[in-house]
């Protein structure tokens, strides 16, 4: 089954490279390829669709996607908030 079709739209090529990436982490590896462009994408666009973001961070920790998704958020002006104190 091809991940892209000039026919398909390119939401459902996005959703598709996704399912796809999720599929890769349910198997225990890192997503490679279009798929994780798509799982940043999505994340980004949920936080566009957002009015304020919940960082759920246990004991402080923030990793580094997390931390670009935060940067994103502020320079779009969401409010911020996080279950635990962070230098963020």
């Amino acid at each position: 089954m091809p991940l892209r079709n000039r026919r398909t739209p390119p939401a459902v090529r996005l959703v598709k490279r996704t399912v796809e990436a999720y599929r890769q982490l349910e198997q225990g590896q890192m997503p490679a390829g279009p798929g994780a462009g798509a799982l940043d994408a999505l994340h980004l666009r949920k936080i566009d669709l957002a009015d304020r973001i919940l960082v759920v961070n246990p004991g402080g920790y923030i990793g580094e996607s997390t931390s670009r998704e935060i940067a994103y958020a502020h320079a779009t002006g969401k409010p911020i908030s996080f279950t635990d104190p962070s230098d963020q």
